[in-house]
């Protein structure tokens, strides 16, 4: 028996990069999937049914379960067809991949208002709206008496440790992270895990990220490829199965390496504390003795370059 025998799967963004990779890979593994994706270009600008179809006939050539969507994530009603296909067709969902995503880089003091909302717009309420209509049908499932086992798979990246010339795409990727910690508190009494990835790996967008492109090109020698996307998709698929035990993580993958983001932390020796409250001149004092460990201070400033050089460094190693 495989390991997604019988679930039924929904990927936005499936048609190319990272979304084919996980497509193909949950349908062998035995899930029936929704693939979806709008076709559009990586600034998210037109629509193109090819994409999303492709993928559903590689599928159904190798013996799998597929069907196609092309409705955007950026639909609240769009949304919603996506999850009522996946209902319709197989009668259930059992697992969300949040995956569509664009680019619109540019520097803040030149971003446009259209650039930002762009972006804002696919990740975030991409990734917001399908797992509302997603999480709706389970809860209702779970108060028949239901007892449900599914997950959300969400897609966040490096980048939102920060990336210079994307602060819109960081913003979004980082605020992805934060939600899919506030889902899994709020889905796990309907038998809801929900978890993150923030993928090192070739894609359309990686190729056009700054600093980015020529790190990841295919090895001429043909030996492992750090950056092929299809990497990725064990995770994601390990994170669909039913025994998967992990929910609200946020997951650092890529190449050979799998690990898990530590979030946000704050250890007694990084607070200072006075009777009553701080004032400026004191805190001119006593601050700057939070950065007397040299590793805290390069922390404070880092980047999807920063993360690329580590991770090269270390599958060598």
């Amino acid at each position: 028996m495989s390991s997604l025998d019988g679930r039924v799967c929904v990927i936005t963004g499936a048609g190319r990069g990272l979304g084919r990779e996980h497509s193909l890979l949950l349908a062998a593994e035995g899930a029936r999937v929704v693939v979806n994706d709008l076709g559009g270009a990586i600034d998210g600008s037109g629509s193109d049914a090819g994409p999303a179809q492709q993928v559903v006939d590689e599928i159904r050539s190798a013996g799998g379960e597929a069907i196609a969507n092309t409705d955007s994530v950026t639909s609240w009603d769009g949304a919603k067809r996506i999850v009522q296909d996946a209902i319709d067709a197989y009668g259930r969902l059992d697992v969300l991949v949040n995956n569509a995503g664009i680019l619109r880089d540019r520097s803040l003091v030149n971003l446009e208002e259209a650039e930002w909302d762009a972006v804002i717009d696919v990740h975030m309420k991409g990734h917001a709206a399908p797992t509302h209509w997603a999480a709706a049908q389970w809860r209702e499932r779970s108060k028949a008496g239901e007892e449900v086992n599914a997950c959300v798979v969400n897609t966040a990246s490096s980048a939102m440790l920060g990336n210079a010339g994307q602060t819109n795409y960081s913003a979004a990727k980082a605020g992805i992270a934060a939600m899919t910690l506030v889902q899994a508190l709020e889905l796990k009494r309907y038998g809801v895990r929900a978890n993150c990835i923030a993928p090192l790996a070739r894609t359309r967008l990686t190729l056009q990220t700054p600093g980015v492109g020529d790190a990841v090109a295919a090895p001429a020698d043909g030996s492992f490829d750090l950056f092929d996307p299809g990497n990725v998709s064990p995770l994601v698929a390990y994170l669909a199965t039913t025994e998967c035990p992990f929910t609200g993580g946020v997951f650092h993958v890529g190449g050979n390496e799998v690990g898990l983001y530590a979030g946000w932390s704050l250890d007694d020796d990084q607070i200072l504390a006075t009777d009553g409250r701080f004032s400026v001149a004191e805190l001119a004092e006593r601050a700057p003795a939070l950065l007397a460990d040299e590793s805290r201070a390069a922390s404070m400033v880092t980047s999807v370059g920063d993360t690329m050089a580590h991770f090269g460094r270390r599958s060598k190693g």
